[in-house]
Order: structure tokens, then C-alpha cells, then sequence
């Protein structure tokens, strides 16, 4: 009877004494068919340097694990140079709800033929959602493990790019509302800048985050290739076909968001125009009302002054002025 895969969540390294004891390094770890999955969100010096020594990582790429933030590359280690390995570090959105956009999460991946090592700087979702499955479900986690590191890895991969539509979409749905409230016949234009330059902003950290990755995954996809089986070479250019996807979408929103911000502003520009034309009439028709009462308000004696006849006579000329002066502007249809 085959034995069972050993499921654990342990510390590594604790001493004898507790009450000494600095804080001791986590490993949650997997173990079915001769492949070990470790998963550690924001891991210590400590514990990085215990995995370093335990699948024999070089320096430099602890070095980069512990820094605070790597660009997407890949590395790739023969058994000459250590213990043959890929390192490889990518980025994915996660949404920051301290400060309300898409910050950059790092994942650090080391894939060996027994083992893969997942250590992302905060948490990935999808990873500890497909790590907390693989535990609970043997049938899943034979069906994974049994084909090797690299066809784990490419399931760890799919659902993060899985994970990554959704947020496309909701981009795509904010950009959607901004479109329709434009065609409302009483636009919101000023208050709608704000809307525009949140989701303008979104759209620019999402490519941030994206386009460096590109030329990382492609590399990814040929040096995979040593850690999977003939049969599955295909799978990784899924992935790279993913992330073209979410590039394109992404150039394509950026497009759309840039159009709608100029819309608005020409919609500002239309209301502050309509506003500057109101007091543009009002002024020139005040003007001639202006000249006549200073004319007849000075302190000289004219014909009918201080006498009523002077007083309606000037109040008809007013009204004559002013309605032909509107009756001119209506002839030109500029009102």
C-alpha cells in the first residue's frame, strides 16, 4: 500500500529553551509523489536563509528575495553552477486599501525537479487559495504533483492571471460609467475629473506592473522547459498568451480613458464658454442702459428735467434700447 503524502505546517530550527527563543521561521509545506511545495507570504532573513540551505539557493538570489523590490527577471542555475534550479521573480496587481490603488505584488519562485518555493512579498490570493486545496484535496494534489514542478508552477501562474481579469473588468466597468454619465444632458463635468484621473491612474500602475513582465514570462516560457514534461511544453505559452491579453485590454483602455478625459475637458471648456457667453449679453445690453442713466444723471438742467415727463421718457428709451438690442441678437441667432 503506498504511503501517505505528508501534509504539515511546521517551525523549522526552534531551540530547547521557549523562553529564549527569537521568533521562529514558518514553513507551510507539501509534500505528495516526491514533489515539496513550500508557500511563505513576506518570509524573514531567517527563514529565506534555512531554505537557502536546505535546495541550495546562491547569495544573490536570497539577495533578491529579501530586497524590497525586484523587476520581473529570470534566472536559471545548471547543476555546475548549484543545485540546478529557476529563480524567477514576477509581479502581479494587488489593490492597496490604505491608499486606494494597484500597488505591485512580488512573487519569488524557485522551481527545482522535486520541489517549488513560493515566497510572495504580501498575499496572493490565488496562490494560498490553490495551496489551501492542494491540502484538502488528495485528488487535486496527486493530480498536480505527479507531473512534476513545472506543471505546478503553471497552475500557480494560471490562477493569478486568472485573477487578473476580474480587475480588467472592473476598470472596464468604471470607464463604461464615465461614458454613459457623459451622455447625460446635464453632465457633471468638473466633478467628473476626479472619477477619470482614479481610474487614468489605475490603468498607468496596472502597465507599470504588466510591461516589464512581458519579456520576463517569454524567457520564463523556454527555460521551463527542463522542469516539465514533452507533453506539456504548451501549457506556459498559455500564460504568455494571458499576459498579451491583459496588455492589450490595458492599451486599449488607456485609448478609451483618454478620449473621455478629453471629452470632459471639452465639455468644462463648452460650460465655462456657455457660462462667459450669458454675461458677455448681459454686459453689452447693461452697457447702453449704463450710458443713459449717467448721461441723464448729471447735474445740469435738460429738457424735462426734474419733471415726470423726463422721468418716463428715459424709462421708454431704456426699454426701447433693450429690446432692440435683443431683438438684433435674436436676427443673428446668437441667442
Amino acid at each position: 500500500m503506498p504511503s501517505l503524502p505528508r501534509i504539515r505546517t511546521r517551525r523549522v530550527g526552534q531551540p530547547v529553551r521557549a523562553e529564549v527563543a527569537p521568533r521562529q521561521p514558518r514553513l507551510a509545506e507539501l509534500d505528495q509523489d516526491g514533489l515539496t511545495w513550500i508557500h511563505l507570504v513576506g518570509p524573514t532573513h531567517e527563514e529565506v536563509q534555512l531554505l537557502a540551505g536546505r535546495f541550495g539557493w546562491h547569495p544573490l538570489d536570497v539577495e533578491d528575495v529579501l530586497s524590497r523590490r525586484e523587476r520581473p527577471k529570470v534566472d536559471v542555475y545548471t547543476e555546475e553552477e548549484a543545485a540546478g534550479y529557476l529563480f524567477a521573480v514576477l509581479h502581479f496587481p494587488v489593490y492597496n486599501a490604505d491608499v486606494g490603488r494597484l500597488d505591485a505584488g512580488e512573487l519569488d519562485v524557485f522551481v527545482g525537479s522535486d520541489y517549488l518555493v513560493t515566497l510572495p512579498t504580501v498575499e496572493l490570493k490565488p496562490v494560498t487559495r490553490l495551496f489551501e486545496r492542494c491540502a484538502d484535496n488528495e485528488k487535486l494534489r496527486h493530480d498536480l504533483f505527479s507531473r512534476g514542478s513545472g506543471r505546478l508552477l503553471y497552475e500557480v501562474l494560471d490562477d493569478l492571471y486568472d485573477y487578473c481579469f476580474p480587475i480588467l473588468d472592473k476598470i472596464a466597468l468604471k470607464l463604461r460609467q464615465i461614458d454613459e454619465e457623459i451622455d447625460e444632458i446635464e453632465p457633471r463635468a468638473k466633478e467628473r475629473v476626479r472619477d477619470i484621473h482614479k481610474v487614468k491612474q489605475e490603468i498607468i500602475s496596472y502597465r507599470k506592473i504588466v510591461r516589464p513582465q512581458r519579456p520576463t514570462l517569454r524567457q520564463l516560457e523556454r527555460q521551463i522547459e527542463r522542469f516539465l514534461p514533452q507533453e506539456l511544453e504548451l501549457y506556459f505559452d498559455d500564460i504568455v498568451d494571458a499576459s498579451e491579453r491583459i496588455w492589450d485590454n490595458l492599451d486599449n483602455y488607456k485609448e478609451v480613458v483618454e478620449a473621455l478625459e478629453d471629452t470632459n475637458e471639452s465639455l468644462i471648456s463648452h460650460q465655462q464658454n456657455d457660462i462667459l457667453y450669458v454675461l458677455t449679453i448681459f454686459s453689452v445690453v447693461m452697457l447702453p442702459l449704463t450710458f443713459i442713466t449717467g448721461f441723464f444723471g448729471m447735474n445740469v438742467h435738460f429738457p424735462g428735467f426734474n419733471s415726470i415727463h423726463g422721468f418716463v421718457a428715459t424709462i421708454v428709451a431704456m426699454v426701447v434700447v433693450v429690446a432692440g438690442m435683443l431683438a438684433f441678437f435674436r436676427y443673428k441667432r446668437w441667442l
